[in-house]
């Protein structure tokens, strides 16, 4: 009976990941630029909601991915696992100030709002803000090790398809081109991650079992 629930958890959270690569995809056609005029905007508004709602889809899916392999990930998988997740938990945290607290603050703080979209858009702020320029720096890094890692775990589990692992590894790694393109183009480097989690997502909906072949 438990056996039979967690294997259901697990296919849900499998949907669940392929729902978060289909929007990290669909995120990027739609963001609008990052200054002060889209903060207000009904786009911008409605990008912020569906990320959040990402985030918290890509956590549930990332569980789901990691449970099913966990005893062959290893740690490997288990240190991926956790900086995901942490990745998808600051994520929904910023989307949220981006969708809640920004407008609000458009007209009476427009350097702070300037300078907080900035932080992303990899321009200078004439605001002080502490200790957050220094988010986006960290979040690149542990969004690089932690699909590199539980890629590369999931490719030597053998139990999800290992081409799945390969894409999920190099969709955080190509993101270090991200210095060859201008924002807002270097938006186009999340589409290999988001396969990968609607590969991943539909291996474990499709309840796949057994040793994964190339």
């Amino acid at each position: 009976m438990k056996t039979s629930f967690a294997s259901k958890l697990i296919r849900w959270a499998g949907l669940a990941a392929m729902l978060a690569g289909i929007l990290y995809i669909f995120i990027q056609t739609i963001h609008p630029l990052d200054k002060l005029s889209s903060v207000t905007t009904d786009t911008w508004a409605i990008t912020h909601y569906l990320t959040i709602a990402m985030a918290l889809l890509g956590l549930l899916g990332i569980t789901g991915i990691f449970a099913r392999q966990a005893n062959e990930a290893g740690w490997l998988g288990l240190i991926g696992y956790l900086l995901f997740g942490f990745f998808w938990v600051a994520t929904a945290a910023f989307a949220f100030v981006e969708a809640f607290i920004l407008p609000i603050l458009a007209a009476d703080v427009p350097k702070f709002v300037e300078g907080y979209l900035g932080i992303f858009g990899g321009t200078a702020s004439e605001f002080d803000l502490g200790l957050l320029p220094g988010v986006a720096p960290v979040g690149g890094v542990v969004y690089i090790l932690s699909g590199l890692l539980l890629g590369i775990a999931t490719f030597r589990a053998g139990i999800l398809p290992r081409w799945a692992g390969v894409l999920l590894a190099f969709g955080s790694v190509v993101t270090l081109a991200s210095s060859l393109l201008h924002h807002p183009l270097d938006r186009i480097l999340a589409v290999p991650m988001g396969l990968a989690f609607i590969w991943l997502g539909f291996a474990l909906w499709s309840e796949r079992r057994g040793k994964a072949a190339f």
